[in-house]
């Protein structure tokens, strides 16, 4: 559980650097990089302890008028305990695992898993939400913190 807990502090980390004024952010907002697909930030609810989000890239089929979200996850940040709880995600990439002893455990340590090295491949590709000037992608893949649980 110890570990678990570990892993939603990085992924505020992450978000941080991701989103630093988060708690001033509202609305929709997007962060758009050259040669990569736009990031999605949706503001859902603030008070004074909790934000909560939704992340997600948006990909059109053949020029579909509702694009599918794809990673799509749904966060609340904790901004007094420096944490984030995945309330939801829904991808295509990692199934998570119904047979288990503790399935609820174990899908919230691979569904917190894999938001962090979306956010780790978010930063890198120099998306960021709420600054006027960004570091480049390939200077913030030198800044990521040594002992960053999502490089496993």
């Amino acid at each position: 559980m110890g570990a678990l807990m570990a892993l939603c502090e990085e992924n505020f980390t992450l978000m941080q650097r991701l989103a630093p004024g988060l708690r001033l952010l509202s609305g929709s907002l997007t962060s758009t990089q050259r040669g990569v697909i736009d990031l999605h930030l949706n503001i859902e609810a603030q008070s004074p302890y909790t934000t909560q989000v939704r992340l997600t890239h948006l990909f059109g089929v053949n020029g579909e008028r509702d694009p599918r979200p794809d990673p799509d996850a749904r966060l609340r940040v904790y901004h007094d305990a420096r944490q984030i709880e995945v309330l939801d995600l829904r991808q295509s990439v990692l199934r998570l695992s119904k047979d288990y002893a503790h399935p609820a455990l174990l899908d919230k340590w691979q569904a917190n898993l894999f938001l962090s090295k979306w956010l780790v491949f978010c930063l890198r590709q120099g998306h960021r939400f709420g600054v006027a000037a960004c570091p480049t992608a390939s200077s913030e893949a030198d800044t990521l913190p040594p002992t960053c649980l999502a490089r496993s």
